[in-house]
């Protein structure tokens, strides 16, 4: 018993001390816990020399991870995204699992291996994209509501994609036996939903408590409870917890039960990362050296693709497109998830340092490369964005902005009068929003609109160009969306071509 408490302590201090190491270099925790647990496993130090021997504790971090995510499931907010929002989302996951599932055949390690291999590949980390989030100071992007619509949409999708897993990693061996299983599995996710629905209120009546002590207890003894009830009846413990979580999610004392659940979901799930890292062998991962090239290459062409899907079904221009694509790169906990699931089910032992090492390499790639997006909204082609950001691709969009924010004045002129006056000619026009002035971009000769704006202080313009749909402030230097403006026709007398 005393080795196994050095193990938890060594798994605890050493995760914490790697993790305050990576925060200084801007990297998730994930990572550094594998890299603790990889350090003290067999391999290197021997400190975790048996992981199964704490398999328990980690199990349990599972456990009250996915529970924590189930309260944390924001139901409300899927209802409210419409149905662009969930198209958009869906075209995503697509691309990326479906991208994963061809890699995962390619590979030949088996088909409930590809199947592991679609989902660990294809769903992002939501932890390590709210922080990415954070700490790039995005939050207030206009491509921001959509990135955070999407890791909700892949957490109902994760709990589908176990639903749909577990017949296959239970090894049934008939079509039959496996359209029970998954009738067996559905059965209990609709049960669940149900309870969520129309049960909360007795649920609610179990966990209240005016003792945070109490609520503590109770809620997390509910969720191994109903973990490894689902375990019994040959569902995975993963969808018990994340399910019972939901349910959860709808009783008064969810935000209770959120804030008292933080730090003991920090702590286990810590050790399941750990744990995780520790069964991975160093001389394993050279087999999957290639595989795992081959996913992160296949990740990245995904990502973008799957940045442009969001942006263009958006209204958004290539900068923000750029910004999605590489903050959702990253991958963590559900692959790990996956991974953890394949190793119980006995599939094929390179399924573990295959995962490991994906996630180690994005993890410490994806951060690097999503604060340095502007680098890939340069190369993203205009036309694959609608055609309205020729000349603004490049900057940020955000959401609203209080000099952008205003009813615009009316354009009052066809054309820049000034450029006219000159006999010079321009490229596009820009209509101030405070005053109505017309003038030429900056990538006309004589950049009018912006003379304009340096001139009056007017803090704001928007294109009139036919088919743009933007508008861009001068102060804080961002693009904003904004209602097609029609450039107005002159009078007769005034066209050049009458004169």
């Amino acid at each position: 018993m005393s080795a196994e408490l050095v193990a938890l302590g060594a798994a605890g201090v050493a995760a914490g001390l790697l993790a305050r190491g990576g925060r200084r270099l801007a990297l998730p925790t994930i990572p550094a816990f594998m890299a603790a647990g990889i350090v003290l496993g067999p391999s290197v130090t021997g400190v975790i020399d048996h992981p199964e021997d704490i398999e328990l504790v980690a199990k349990i971090g599972l456990v009250v991870l996915l529970f924590h995510l189930g309260i944390e499931f924001p139901a409300e907010q899927v209802l409210a995204s419409g149905k662009r929002m969930l198209l958009a989302a869906f075209g995503y996951i697509g691309l990326n699992v479906g991208g994963g599932l061809a890699l995962g055949f390619t590979i030949g390690w088996g088909t409930p291996e590809a199947l592991v291999i679609a989902g660990a590949v294809g769903i992002s980390s939501s932890a390590i994209v709210t922080k990415l989030l954070v700490e790039l100071r995005r939050l207030t992007n206009a491509e921001t509501p959509v990135i955070l619509g999407v890791i909700v949409v892949e957490d109902i999708f994760l709990a589908l994609y176990l639903g749909l897993l577990g017949p296959v990693l239970g090894g049934a061996d008939s079509p039959a036996a496996m359209l029970g299983e998954l009738g067996l599995t559905f059965g209990f996710i609709l049960g669940l939903m149900l309870l969520a629905r129309f049960g909360a209120r007795a649920v609610h009546v179990i966990v209240r408590s005016d003792e945070d002590e109490l609520v503590t207890v109770i809620a997390i003894g509910l969720a191994i409870l109903v973990a490894g009830f689902a375990e019994q009846l040959g569902v995975s413990d993963a969808i018990g917890a994340l399910m019972i979580g939901l349910v959860v999610s709808r009783t008064a004392a969810k935000h209770q039960i959120e804030r008292l659940i933080l730090p003991v979901r920090d702590a286990f799930a810590a050790i399941f990362f750990v744990v995780f890292g520790a069964t991975i062998q160093l001389d394993a991962l050279g087999p999957v050296l290639l595989p795992v090239a081959a996913a992160v290459a296949l990740s990245l062409v995904m990502n973008v693709l799957g940045g442009v899907v969001l942006a263009r079904s958006h209204g958004l221009n290539q900068r923000s497109a750029a910004n999605a694509a590489l903050v959702l790169l990253g991958r963590g906990e559900f692959s790990l998830i996956l991974a953890t699931l394949a190793i119980g089910a006995g599939l094929d032992e390179r399924i573990g340092p295959f995962v490991a090492l994906y996630v180690l390499v994005l993890a410490l790639v994806g951060p690097v490369l999503a604060a340095r997006s502007h680098r890939l909204s340069r190369a993203l082609p205009n036309r694959l964005l609608g055609g309205s950001f020729r000349y603004v691709g490049q900057e940020t969009m955000v959401r609203s902005c209080p000099h952008t924010d205003v009813v615009a004045a009316e354009p009052v002129s066809d054309g820049c009068d000034d450029c006219r006056t000159l006999g010079d000619e321009w490229v596009h026009l820009r209509s101030c929003l405070t005053c109505g002035y017309v003038g030429c971009c900056d990538d006309s000769k004589n950049k009018h609109a912006t003379r304009h704006h340096e001139s009056t202080q007017h803090p704001a313009i928007v294109s009139i160009e036919p088919g743009e749909s933007w508008r861009y402030c001068y102060v804080d230097r961002v693009l904003a969306p904004g209602v097609r403006t029609r450039r107005p026709s002159p009078p007769e007398q005034s066209r050049p071509d009458q004169a």
